[in-house]
This record gives structure tokens, C-alpha cells and sequence, in this order.
């Protein structure tokens, strides 16, 4: 008997039998999963492609082909503070994918751009971007395909709406 079956509780391994926890059947649920498989497997083909970590890719994935942008920019771009992204540009720096420079119109501001080793890692992001989502369309008609974008839309729209109510809410 093991220790939590001892102490009245269940055992960690659970029976095929056994009804799903209830928050796992949510919508909110499922599609956190599906994000967290997406991420996940959008990681592990960067690092192979292109030697990116995750916050790495994602700088390389917003700089682009755009301009130079400042670091202000390119931290609301992706979601994170200055100083969250300060190591990885220090990182893709030394790596030579990315170049910084003074801003010609404020010499006070970093831009930041990608290089052309940058640019070549960037079009291998775009590249497998586009076989990842050749793969996930090629399962779905045009109609259910427009369907669930709309859907997405929608569901992002409510999404964001309720994380500012969460924000007020403190």
C-alpha cells in the first residue's frame, strides 16, 4: 500500500476509468494545453533550427524584417520588461544576431535589429512557423479554418477583456 493510499487518499496513478478532473475538461483548460503543446514543440524546433532559447526567438521572431526599433519597443512587442530581455539581447549580441545602435534622433535610446546571421536565423523561424501551421491548417477545411479564427478572435477578445477586470480587481 503506498503512503497515500495508507493516509485515506488515492493513489497518484489514476484508473482509465476515472472521471477527468473537473477543471481539465474546461475550454480554458484545453486550450492552455494546446498553447503549452504548441510552445513547447515551437521551442524545441528553434533551438534545433537556429540555437534559440525560447526569449530569444521571440526577440528575433518581433525585430523581424523592420526597422531598427528601441528596446521600450521591442519589450511591449513581446510582453516583458527591459529588464527581462536585457540578458538574451546581451546574448543574440555576442552571437552576432542581433546589432545595437544609437538612435539617430535621440542618441539617449538603444535600437536594436537583426543582423544578417540574425535575418538568416529569423527566416528559419518564419520557415518552420509556416510548416508548423501547414501542418495544423492541412486537417481542417478553408470554412473550418476561417470558423475557428473567428472563434480565436473572439475567445482572445473575451480573454483580454477579462485580464484587465483582473487587473482592477486587486
Amino acid at each position: 500500500m503506498s503512503q497515500t493510499e495508507s493516509r485515506g487518499g488515492s493513489s497518484p496513478e489514476t484508473d482509465e476509468g476515472d472521471p477527468p478532473a473537473p477543471i481539465t475538461v474546461m475550454l480554458s483548460s484545453r486550450l492552455m494545453v494546446l498553447a503549452n503543446l504548441l510552445k513547447r514543440g515551437a521551442i524545441l524546433r528553434y533551438k534545433r533550427l537556429a540555437g534559440l532559447s525560447s526569449v530569444e526567438f521571440g526577440l528575433v521572431a518581433s525585430l523581424g524584417r523592420r526597422p531598427p526599433m528601441s528596446v521600450a519597443r521591442l519589450a511591449e512587442a513581446v510582453g516583458q520588461d527591459k529588464g527581462q530581455i536585457s540578458r538574451a539581447l546581451a546574448e543574440l549580441v555576442s552571437r552576432k544576431l542581433i546589432a545595437k545602435s544609437a538612435n539617430p534622433k535621440d542618441s539617449r535610446e538603444v535600437l536594436v535589429s537583426l543582423t544578417a546571421t540574425g535575418l538568416a536565423a529569423h527566416d528559419a523561424i518564419v520557415a518552420g512557423a509556416q510548416e508548423r501551421n501547414r501542418r495544423l491548417r492541412e486537417h481542417l477545411s478553408e470554412a473550418e479554418f476561417e470558423a475557428l479564427l473567428q472563434q480565436v478572435d473572439q475567445l482572445t477578445a473575451i480573454a483580454a477583456e477579462m485580464l484587465e477586470s483582473e487587473k482592477t480587481s486587486r
